[in-house]
């Protein structure tokens, strides 16, 4: 089994929805993977999805066996019960020198690798969409057959998506349940953040542009100062003041509850997709 050069590999992603795409539009932006290496897969070759990745430049085509012969790595980008499926489909395809990467919640490595020939070289990744502006946030697992040598083409893919971590698998789903649904749990509290502008008469465009703005600097500072989260809270409540009075009603509406509950719930059903 040889190490991959990620420059000169043939890319290849088995579906092509949202996280996909993301991940595709931040590999060619890098400009680690050129157009010209990544193929698109799916079965729907007229699909909306589709067309967006034609018009980067990608071939696309709706026969999975073909071109995971021609690749290097594979993602395996469709939902998560459909995964199965897709591996048995391309098993004959899978020689030694290929990687096999699944961006699905909840399927174990060791459920794909009983699809696929023994001692295939697979990786589990979980991403999330901000993939889409190189501010994603990504971790990985490798399979009891993935080379070293795997792990870091991952991790040098993946950063050019954003941050990168490896981790043990039975942390990808956990993190799945805080990065992964967790932008969604910011794009709620965006819209209400600017609502709340709103009631107070500030225009809508400026209210979104403001608390985008705000969640942006927020998370700038803990990465770049190192300091907790709560000490930094702390530097905005002044004695008396609105901001304490404001956290207090947040706190009464079991912000934090709700966000811990979130978390927790979504993780739990990351792991149970990929039992159906």
């Amino acid at each position: 089994m040889s190490a991959i050069d990620v420059k000169d590999a043939v890319v290849v992603f088995v579906g092509c929805g949202k996280m996909a795409q993301a991940m595709i539009h931040g590999f060619l932006k890098s400009g680690l993977v050129a157009a010209d290496k990544m193929v698109v897969s799916a079965s729907s070759p007229n699909s909306a999805n589709m067309a967006k990745c034609k018009a980067l430049g990608l071939r696309t085509v709706a026969e999975n066996k073909a071109v995971v012969k021609e690749s290097r790595i594979v993602f395996i980008a469709v939902k998560p019960h459909m995964v199965g499926d897709v591996l048995e489909e391309v098993a004959g395809e899978m020689t030694g020198d290929k990687l096999v990467v699944s961006v699905a919640a909840g399927v174990l490595l060791a459920d794909m690798q009983e699809k696929l020939p023994a001692n295939s070289r697979v990786i589990r990744v979980m991403p999330n969409t901000p993939s889409l502006v190189g501010e994603g946030a990504s971790v990985f697992a490798l399979g009891k057959s993935a080379l070293e040598s795997d792990g870091v083409v991952i991790d040098t893919l993946l950063k050019t998506l954003g941050y990168s971590r490896q981790v043990k698998e039975s942390l990808v789903d956990p993190c799945s349940g805080l990065h992964g649904s967790g932008v969604a749990y910011m794009f709620v509290a965006m819209e209400a953040l600017a609502d709340g502008g709103v009631k107070v008469g500030i225009p809508r465009a400026m209210a979104y542009e403001l608390a985008a703005q705000t969640m942006l600097g927020a998370a700038k500072m803990v990465r770049e100062t190192g300091r907790h989260p709560g000490q930094l809270k702390d530097d905005v409540c002044s004695p008396g003041g609105s901001t304490i009075a404001a956290i207090h009603k947040l706190e009464e509406g079991g912000f934090r509850a709700a966000l811990i509950s979130a978390v927790e719930t979504a993780a739990t059903r990351a792991a149970q997709l990929g039992k159906k």
